[in-house]
Parts: C-alpha cells; sequence; structure tokens
C-alpha cells in the first residue's frame, strides 16, 4: 500500500510540476486553449487519442459491453479506430484547421456563428456543451473513483473529493499546452498499461484458445461475430462511440491547436494505431470478466447473484493482475481519466467564458481577464461535475451514452455539412432547426425508457438527415 500512496503521489506531483511551469506561458485565450495553434504531430495525436479514452471505457465500457456482448464488443474498438479516429483525421483534420482559421474562431459555438450567420445557434451550442459535458465528466469521475475505492480501500466520497479537487488545480493553471504535454506521458503509460493487462490476462486464462472455450462454455454467442443482445443493440454502441467524434467539441478542438498539414498526417497513423490497441485490449480484456468472475469468488462484483457493471473491472484486474504490478494498471485508468478530464473541463469552460461571457455579456473583455476566467470557470465545472458523480445516477455505460448522443444529435449534422457545402441547402434557419429536432428525438427517446446507445444512433442520424432536408423546407432569411 506504501508503495501504490508513493507512486501516485509522484504521478500527483509530475503533473502539478507541469501545470506550474505553464503558468506562465499561458498569459492569453489563445496560448491557454489552443496552445498557440503550434502543437505537433506527436503531441497531438497523443492528446486526441488520450481524451478519447478514459476510465469511462476501461471501468464502466469494458466491464458492461465485454459481459454482455462478449468478443462482439471488439467491432466498437475497430469503428473507434478506424472511424472515430482515422475517418476524422483524414476526411476533417486538414479541412477543420483550416477552415477555423480562415474563420477566426477559437470553438465549435463561435464555429457555428461564423458559418451560419447565427448567435442565436452559437448560445445554443455553448448551453448545450456545458450542460452535456457534466454527465459525462460526471463518469469518469466515478470510473476513478471506484477504481481508488477498490485499491486503497477509500470511501467512495473521499476518493470523489480527491480527484476533482486535483483536477480543478491541475486544470486551472496550465491549460491547453500544459495538457498536451502530459498527454505524451499518460498515453505512454496506458500503452504499457494495457499490454500488462493483456499478457497477464491470456496468461490467467490458460491462453487464447482456452479462454474462448471458456467464455464459450458459458454461452456460445459469446464468441460469436454478434453478441447475445443482438445486431442493433451493438450496431448502436459501435454508431454512437466512432461517429460522435466527428462532432465532439473536445475532440474537435485538438485540429484547431495542430501546427499544418504535416502534423495532420502523421498524427492520424499514430493515433490510429494508439486506438486500436487500446480500445482491442480494453473489450477482449472485458470480455472475459464471465469466466473470472462469479458471485462465489468475487463477491464485491455482483449483488442478488447479477453483475455490478461498473465494479466489474476492478475486480477483474485485482484477479489478473499481480499485487507487484497493480500499480500500474491503477496509473493506466488514472492516465486514460486525467487526459479526458482536462479536455472536457477546457472545453466546458471555454462555453462560459469565450462563448458566452464574452459573445454576449462583456464583447470588450481583455485577454488577461479571459484567462483569469477561464481558471476560475474550470474550478466551477469541477464542482458541479463532482456533486453529479457523487450522487450516482446510473451506470457509467448509461451516462456516457445520454451525453454523447445529445451532444452528436445537436452538432452532428450542421457541423460535418457546414464544413463540406456552401450555401443551399444548408443554411443557419435548416441546420438550427435540424439540430433542436434531432436533440428533441434522442432525448425523447430516452425519457420514455429507449437505451441510451439507441437513443444516440437515432439522434444522429436524424441530424445527418434532417440539416439538409430542412434546409430545402425552410426559407432561408
Amino acid at each position: 500500500m506504501g508503495f501504490k500512496v508513493a507512486v501516485i503521489a509522484v504521478y500527483a506531483a509530475v503533473i502539478a510540476f507541469v501545470g506550474i511551469i505553464n503558468l506562465k506561458k499561458s498569459s492569453s485565450f489563445g496560448d491557454f486553449f489552443l496552445g498557440g495553434r503550434a502543437i505537433g504531430p506527436w503531441m497531438s495525436a497523443f492528446t486526441y487519442a488520450t481524451a478519447y479514452f478514459s476510465a469511462v471505457l476501461f471501468i464502466g465500457f469494458a466491464g458492461k459491453i465485454g459481459w454482455g456482448f462478449g468478443y462482439s464488443g471488439l467491432w466498437i474498438a475497430l469503428g473507434n479506430a478506424f472511424v472515430g479516429v482515422l475517418g476524422v483525421w483524414y476526411f476533417m483534420g486538414s479541412r477543420i484547421r483550416r477552415m477555423t482559421e480562415e474563420l477566426c474562431v477559437h470553438t465549435m459555438p463561435e464555429f457555428f456563428e461564423a458559418r451560419y450567420k447565427s448567435p442565436a445557434f452559437k448560445l445554443l451550442a455553448s448551453c448545450a456543451v456545458f450542460v452535456f459535458f457534466i454527465p459525462y465528466t460526471s463518469a469518469v469521475f466515478m470510473g476513478l473513483s471506484y477504481l481508488f475505492q477498490s485499491n486503497f480501500q477509500l470511501p467512495y466520497t473521499l476518493a470523489l473529493v480527491l480527484m476533482g479537487g486535483f483536477t480543478a488545480l491541475y486544470m486551472s493553471m496550465g491549460g491547453y499546452r500544459a495538457m498536451a504535454s502530459l498527454d505524451v506521458l499518460f498515453g505512454m503509460i496506458m500503452l504499457a498499461g494495457v499490454l500488462t493487462l493483456l499478457g497477464f490476462t491470456v496468461k490467467t486464462g490458460g491462453g487464447f484458445e482456452n479462454l474462448t472455450a471458456s467464455l464459450a462454455a458459458v454461452d456460445p454467442k459469446l464468441t460469436a461475430p454478434v453478441g447475445p443482445p443482438g445486431a442493433w443493440p451493438l450496431f448502436c454502441l459501435v454508431f454512437l462511440t466512432s461517429a460522435a467524434p466527428f462532432c465532439m467539441p473536445q475532440l474537435v478542438q485538438k485540429f484547431y491547436a495542430i501546427r499544418d498539414d504535416r502534423a495532420i498526417k502523421v498524427g492520424m497513423v499514430a493515433s490510429t494505431f494508439f486506438a486500436l490497441l487500446i480500445g482491442g485490449i480494453a473489450y477482449f480484456t472485458g470480455a472475459t470478466a464471465r469466466v473470472f468472475l462469479t458471485p462465489a469468488n468475487t463477491p464485491g462484483a455482483f449483488k442478488g447473484g447479477k453483475p455490478l457493471f461498473d465494479a466489474l473491472m476492478p475486480e477483474l484486474l485485482a484477479n489478473v493482475i499481480p499485487d507487484s504490478l497493480s500499480v500500474l494498471m491503477l496509473l493506466l485508468v488514472l492516465s486514460a481519466s486525467m487526459s479526458t478530464l482536462a479536455a472536457l473541463v477546457l472545453i466546458s469552460s471555454s462555453s462560459l467564458v469565450k462563448d458566452i461571457y464574452q459573445g454576449f455579456i462583456n464583447k470588450d473583455a481583455t485577454e488577461k481577464g479571459l484567462t483569469r476566467f477561464m481558471r476560475g470557470a474550470s474550478i466551477f465545472f469541477v464542482v458541479i461535475s463532482v456533486a453529479l458523480a457523487w450522487m450516482r445516477p446510473a451506470t457509467i455505460v448509461a451516462i456516457l451514452g445520454i451525453s454523447w448522443g445529445a451532444i452528436g444529435s445537436l452538432f452532428l449534422g450542421p457541423f460535418i455539412w457546414g464544413l463540406f457545402v456552401k450555401g443551399a441547402p444548408v443554411h443557419g434557419r435548416g441546420a438550427m432547426a435540424a439540430a433542436l429536432v434531432s436533440l428533441a428525438l434522442c432525448l425523447g427517446l430516452y425519457a420514455t425508457g429507449t437505451s441510451s446507445p439507441e437513443a444516440g444512433t437515432l439522434g444522429m442520424l436524424c441530424s445527418l438527415a434532417a440539416t439538409p432536408l430542412l434546409g430545402l423546407l425552410l426559407p432561408e432569411k
């Protein structure tokens, strides 16, 4: 236990040190939010990929999806790598970077205002980012707190407060440059962690063939191309987690900050490889939970004989990883989560400060004033997210699903069509109407009992179709 505490203390000290040395380098809003638009290829690749994956993947998704879908959960990993990463970088990267420079915008809400000449769309987008990123951030905090609870026997609330306080301190200091610098370290830790996890999972299970046979003995469908829940639920999970990155503000922002087109080409290959490795190992390991965990040998992962999905992966890690290496697993999930938290806090704070405060309240705000306000807004956002995480309103997968689904439904059509089509039928009134209709569909379906991945998928498909359609039906002002 003492060794774990010492390692975490050193880890925290390194993060704090990087934040402090970048404090003076982030005097302007452009430096704090985009690192001066001078981030190189490797740093950009790591900061994109590490923002994509977090404790939500390793604690929530890998456990629940692996338990329910078995090996077919690997389709999600393939979709994430080749659509959510490679597809976004290849089709969108250069265009996003150039267009945001031409329009002189820093945030996605500013893009909507400039592209569609609609301040109302900017206000809608700003409010949506802040509101729907709160549950996403809360889900990450929940995953981290479960992990610290199982590793250090800390009460859930204490672990939550500690992680929230540290995140607020870290993000209020260094901004994007500090975050991007640390993401390289985080990415290296994640790669070492997943490779170690894969090796010990296969070894403990008696080899890949034996693991597969044991899983098939539980249910043959768990090793089939489509797992027990069926093709449509699997498609919804693949689509939600792979298509949403085309418009998720915390991921799109990486292309605002990247240095040039050459950096995009290098970053595309590196981030795709990273995503394939991280996602593939996470979902494969999650599927093996059926082999290693039972109510008899791991009662903490079950209640009334039924699995507690958010507890499966922490218990699995404790079963397959030797105590001497357990701290590496802790650092794996912690590194994945810190990068995601930093990206979410930065984007959410900017929606309050740059988009709402400067956009509608004080248009003459100074650079120093905006940067100072950003630091305060970062702390405010973390406090709200921690409060929601403390209430634990649903499973991590459900919380993430509705957050990604809502943002994707609102932004996917207007952002993609806005990037690639100039003029009719894509215009401000039609795009905003499509955003509202799609968001209403997503939230309405979720409220009436539809699963969050399915509600998000249908909302996003509606957004893609409705943006040009409503542009044809509604007259442009």
